[in-house]
């Protein structure tokens, strides 16, 4: 009793504020989310037969959903019962010809497989079960329905590999796919994610026809992602607006060239996986992409040049991998700090350490073993050396210059002498004539 309390408090609150005459069943919009509501659903709410948006989000509720709650899903059109603390599984019982357009249950505690009876939600658009406790394998049997648009199966304990689709257009309208933090093994799901057909920009005049993911009038569709290192709750999604979230799982093998052909694609996250080989060069197809994370692979060869072009690309993460070779200038390179490339040992340029061998970051360690170089070098040169040095040289030099000066050998380096010395005492001592000079040189010659 004690647990549909605060229901019961605020069904009576709700009560007084209508006519005495108000029938429950002619409800069709119930928004209790954001709350302090605790303890279980009552099952009553089933009987609510007009019901189609019930909105229980954001609050502390706890204990298992009520089956009866797919029974009425053949005229609710949303459930959203995410961030809260329901246990149990999901329900399984979704009949044929239902209505329900959006199903979120993300970040609970709920556990066992998904049920196979959402295939009946042939109106279903937006399917969030991430955060739970999940087990299962990848629902493929999903590819069918035709207006799922999103797709978060995130942070789960779903494995396995991902088949090859049996569906002629699998997928047709996916935009946001996540299955990030799972189990999932195996190649990167190639052959499905090529027909992902509204992550393709069919032509320029799909900018001009964004709009709100909702039904238009009571509802906006909300959901929680991942973005540039960050989660992000976006309140209010735009249809122009996709997302590949593979991050988190334990993927091998090669990054597929066809990824290219998403060139609506707006955000793309491969992170911490092992995947192998180059990043492709079709990824500078992605002109859409802003957010582009390949982190904590083992991805070898150098950066394609080709993503200088992705012009709104504003996050790159390609660190902790196995690049190697200059990474590309201009474009947005110019703007990404050394955090989007540290833990490649063979890459080297901007903002890493330059390609000639000098380090150019401002790494306290770099200019400590820089600066050990240099005391090195020093370490052999003391003054005692080079007053050693110095004497040494000048004593053979003299030496030298009385011997070829005495025989007179070789000629013309005398010659060449004697001109200077001309030159530079006419130049300092105006005064003195040359007729002097040549008699002072003929007596030194005499003497000798």
């Amino acid at each position: 009793m004690d647990q549909h309390l605060s229901f019961l408090c605020l069904f009576l609150s709700l009560f007084l504020q209508f006519p005495f005459n108000f029938s429950w069943n002619s409800l069709t919009f119930l928004d209790l989310g954001s709350n302090l509501l605790e303890g279980s659903l009552p099952s009553s709410l089933c009987n609510l037969s007009n019901l189609e948006y019930l909105l229980l989000s954001g609050n502390s509720m706890t204990g298992p959903i009520p089956h009866c709650f797919s029974n009425i899903s053949s005229q609710l059109k949303v459930l959203d019962l995410r961030k809260n603390g329901f246990h149990g599984k999901i329900p399984t019982n979704f009949p044929e010809g239902n209505q329900l357009r959006n199903l979120g249950l993300n970040g609970n505690k709920l556990e066992g497989p998904i049920p196979k009876s959402l295939k009946n939600c042939k109106k279903l658009e937006v399917l969030d079960i991430g955060h739970n406790q999940i087990s299962d394998t990848f629902p493929m049997w999903l590819e069918s329905l035709p207006e799922l648009s999103v797709l978060i199966l995130a942070s789960n304990q779903l494995h396995g590999t991902i088949g090859i689709s049996e569906t002629k257009s699998p997928f047709l309208k996916l935009r946001i796919f996540d299955i990030s933090y799972n189990h999932f093994t195996g190649s990167l799901p190639a052959e499905m994610i090529k027909n992902f057909q509204a992550m393709k920009r069919v032509d320029n005049n799909n900018q001009t026809q964004a709009k709100y993911m909702g039904d238009g009038s009571y509802y906006d569709d909300s959901v929680t992602l991942m973005m540039k290192g960050l989660e992000i709750e976006i309140k209010r999604v735009l249809t122009i607006f996709t997302t590949i979230d593979l991050s988190g799982n334990e993927f091998d093998g090669k990054i597929p060239n066809s990824i290219g052909d998403l060139n609506s694609l707006k955000v793309l996250n491969f992170s911490r996986n092992r995947l192998i080989g180059v990043i492709p060069s079709t990824f500078g197809d992605l002109s859409q992409l802003e957010s582009l994370d390949l982190s904590w692979n083992q991805l070898a060869g150098k950066i394609p040049v080709e993503l200088g072009k992705l012009n709104f690309l504003s996050a790159l993460n390609l660190s902790e991998n196995q690049l190697e070779g200059r990474i590309p200038t201009g474009g947005q390179f110019n703007t990404f700090q050394n955090i989007s490339f540290i833990g490649n040992k063979g890459l080297c340029g901007f903002p890493l350490k330059d390609c000639g061998g000098f380090n150019h970051s401002n790494s306290p360690e770099s200019w400590k073993h820089h600066h050990k170089d240099l005391l090195d070098l020093m370490s052999g040169f003391t003054w005692k050396s080079v007053l050693f040095g110095y004497c040494f040289g000048t004593i053979l030099g003299l030496s030298i210059g009385v011997v070829m000066f005495a025989t007179r050998k070789p000629k013309w380096f005398v010659s060449l002498v004697e001109d200077m010395c001309i030159r530079s005492k006419t130049t300092r001592r105006g005064s003195i004539r040359l007729h002097q000079f040549n008699t002072y040189r003929k007596k030194w010659k005499h003497d000798m």
